[in-house]
């Protein structure tokens, strides 16, 4: 059994998260120049080319608020291209450049490298476990069950 100070699930989850993304962030700045944030959004751009800023915020699970300066850094870097969308007159299309295809792949090995050392961690089945209630966690919505 868990000390009660322990048991506070919110308070770790949130020190878990920033403990994991501070280490992901380090690695993967060191490789390909890019934070694990503008690694999520480089592959939901690659995932679906021509994806609007408002689909990518809904993909993150961001506001409107943040995807804007991430896109703005990731255009500035040269990752990603903005261009009329062509269904959408307000909207742009968001696709990934060669140097974006470029940073995925040199992050690849090290993305891999640090989900490894976290099945490590955790063990093969505490891994998958964790991964199935933090899914859980990120779909819940009160009241729904």
């Amino acid at each position: 059994m868990l000390p009660e100070s322990d048991q506070r699930l919110f308070f770790l989850l949130q020190r878990a998260a920033h403990n994991l993304r501070m280490v992901a962030d380090r690695r993967c700045l060191a490789v390909s120049g890019v934070t694990t944030a503008q690694l999520g959004a480089l592959f939901a751009v690659r995932d679906q080319p021509g994806l609007t800023q408002q689909d990518l915020a809904r993909t993150l699970g961001l506001g409107q608020s943040a995807v804007t300066p991430l896109v703005a850094r990731l255009t500035t870097a040269g990752l990603v291209t903005k261009s009329t969308h062509p269904e959408q007159h307000r909207a742009v299309a968001l696709d990934l450049t060669a140097a974006g295809a470029a940073a995925l792949h040199t992050a690849g090995p090290e993305i891999d490298r640090f989900n490894a050392e976290v099945r490590d961690l955790l063990g093969g089945n505490g891994f998958a476990e964790a991964a199935a209630a933090l899914h859980k966690l990120a779909h819940w919505h009160p009241g729904n069950g």
